[in-house]
């Protein structure tokens, strides 16, 4: 016997989705959650929106008899996929790198009741968004694409410039300039899920381990000290080879060099 909306949700085959962002509620119903403070709940108004574009928007997100996918392709035939699923008494993301030549995906961060992440240093968040492959399908506007990925971000070394990366983004995207300060502040403040990690170099000796790696030792792939996060000592992809490891790092803007691959 099928259940109703949880077997036509897993049969589904996904849909592109890119064209959600244009809904007017999208960047709330997207990033509302993770801008929460101590002191203030998130309002739709800091979005310039109502919450009847939020509900509208959320509605068409978690359609429990569609799959959604997002894609942000980069360099190299590389894309970042953010999948929506919407099961009953669960809606969540997840965010994969795929490429057509790789035999599986490499997983970044899942967002829902059984959370996985961070999935991105913020020296990737940004190389990825501002480098897009526009022969490929997807989304390629470097504002859409920081916020679409800004959720899988994690990192204890924030540079200075971050909250105004941030803050242009949101003005790119359509929010009002007024409240797109406070809504950068608080979505580099507090991640929901997971506390911000430090990021190295993956080698043969643990970037976590105090020993100093070499330029020979570095195949350009980061990992992070978060025990939640899929790349916690592992590499992004696995089962790739060298050249594809080192095709991935470069398209990530984290190969050759150690010295700056540290956020």
């Amino acid at each position: 016997m099928q259940t109703p909306g949880l077997d036509a949700a897993e049969d589904a085959p996904p849909e592109p989705g890119e064209d959600l962002t244009d809904l007017p509620g999208f960047w709330a119903a997207h990033l509302m959650w993770l801008c929460g403070t101590e002191d203030e709940e998130p309002e739709p108004e800091w979005f310039g929106v109502d919450g009847a574009d939020v509900d509208e928007a959320f509605e068409a997100l978690s359609d429990p008899e569609r799959r959604f996918v997002l894609r942000v392709p980069f360099g190299g035939g590389h894309v970042v996929e953010m999948r929506v699923h919407s099961l009953p008494g669960e809606f969540g993301t997840e965010y994969v790198v795929t490429h057509p030549a790789w035999d599986r995906e490499g997983h970044l961060a899942t967002l829902d009741g059984h959370y996985a992440g961070p999935g991105l240093a913020w020296r990737e968040l940004v190389h990825t968004a501002g480098t897009p492959d526009l022969a490929a399908p997807g989304l390629h506007d470097p504002h859409t694409r920081l916020l679409l990925l800004l959720p899988a971000l994690g990192d204890a070394d924030l540079p200075p410039e971050a909250a105004e990366v941030v803050r242009e983004a949101l003005v790119g995207a359509g929010i009002p300039e007024p409240e797109a300060p406070r809504l950068s502040e608080a979505l580099l403040t507090d991640h929901p899920f997971w506390d911000p990690p430090s990021w190295g170099p993956s080698a043969t000796t643990s970037p976590l381990s105090g020993a100093a790696p070499t330029d020979d030792s570095f195949d350009g792939i980061l990992v992070c000290d978060e025990p939640h996060s899929p790349r916690n000592g592992l590499r992004l992809a696995q089962g790739i080879t060298p050249e594809q490891t080192r095709s991935l790092a470069e398209a990530l803007g984290t190969y050759p060099s150690v010295r700056c691959s540290r956020s």
